[in-house]
Parts: C-alpha cells; structure tokens; sequence
C-alpha cells in the first residue's frame, strides 16, 4: 500500500488494470502480430508499449527535483521498433512499470498539491497522474482493439463477455453493498 492512502489506491489499482489488460491482451496473439503495424505509418502494438514504458521512466525518474520530459529522452526513437526478442519488449515495459510504481508508492498524501514540472509547465502532482492514468488508458485501449483484431473470432473477452450482461450484474447484485474498487477481481 503507498504511503498517500486512500487518495492514490484507486488510482494505482486503475494502473495496474490498465497493465493488465495490455498484457491479457498480448497473450492472445503472436509474437509477430505484437510487432505488426495494422497499416503503413502506425503504431504496432510493440511501439505502443515502448513509448508508454519511455514515457513512464522520463515522467516519474526524480519527478519531484526534473522537469517530466527528461533531456536525456529520445521520445522520437520510442516510434521505432527496435526489440530482438519478446523477452527484451518485456523487461523494457516491466521496467517503465516498475519506475511508475516506485513513484507512486513514494508519495505522501501532503504532496499531492505540490507542483512538478512537465515541459516546464507546473501541475499540481495529483494532476500530473491523473494526466499519466489518462494517457496510459488511452494507449492501452489502442493495444486491446489492434489485439482483438488481430486474434478475431479467437478473442476471449477481458471484461464481461457479450451475451452474459445479465448473468454478471445478478452476481453483482447478489452481494452485499460496500466500498470496493472494480478492479479488485484483477
């Protein structure tokens, strides 16, 4: 659990979701098809998770002392696919991962309003997660759609399956209310 309590648990739960997700969705087609760009120009599935992993390591190494966007960045090399081996994308993503947690479980709730810095403009640091949740959610999305074209009918739902609507909110229904986060089934 990270020191700021309950102000980031959601947030943080809403992370690891998203990475889940991702990975899930990897999981259901090949190695080959991970480094395919569905048309000449975009982004595979391998470029997406390189530049959010870029992403993460510029953003949160010493968030609270640099500037987010990191001079020693080369955000343009993120848009090349350049991985030998599924395991090398892997340790990349693990790493940009494990750089965003560290940081998340480092901060205390008094500082969720100081300011940091991102392309020199100021964000209140509750704000400058939310912004990275919100660009995290909005790469992986692209990853679970290109995924789920690329497996077709061999595609195994990562929410709730359609046709099976009805049978889900009876479960849900079926307890008793109280706080949770949706995500805890993950």
């Amino acid at each position: 659990m990270n020191k700021a309590g309950n102000r980031l648990d959601g947030i943080n739960q809403l992370f690891k979701y998203y990475k889940s997700l991702t990975e899930k969705s990897i999981e259901q087609i090949s190695n080959e098809q991970v480094h395919e760009s569905p048309n000449p120009g975009q982004n595979s599935i391998a470029i997406l998770m390189k530049h959010l992993a870029g992403n993460m390591i510029s953003r949160w190494t010493n968030f609270r002392t640099e500037d987010g966007e990191k001079p020693w960045r080369d955000r343009e090399t993120e848009f090349i696919d350049e991985f030998e081996s599924a395991e090398e994308l892997m340790d990349y993503w693990e790493k940009g991962w494990g750089v965003l947690f560290d940081a998340l479980e480092s901060i205390d709730n008094d500082e969720l309003d100081s300011i940091i810095y991102i392309r020199n403009d100021g964000h209140k640091l509750i704000e400058a997660v939310e912004r990275h949740l919100a660009h995290v959610a909005y790469h992986c999305g692209q990853i679970v759609y290109l995924a789920k074209m690329y497996s077709g009918d061999d595609w195994q739902s990562l929410s709730i399956p359609r046709g099976k609507t009805e049978e889900y909110n009876r479960k849900k229904f079926s307890r008793e209310k109280g706080p949770r986060i949706y995500t805890d089934r993950i």
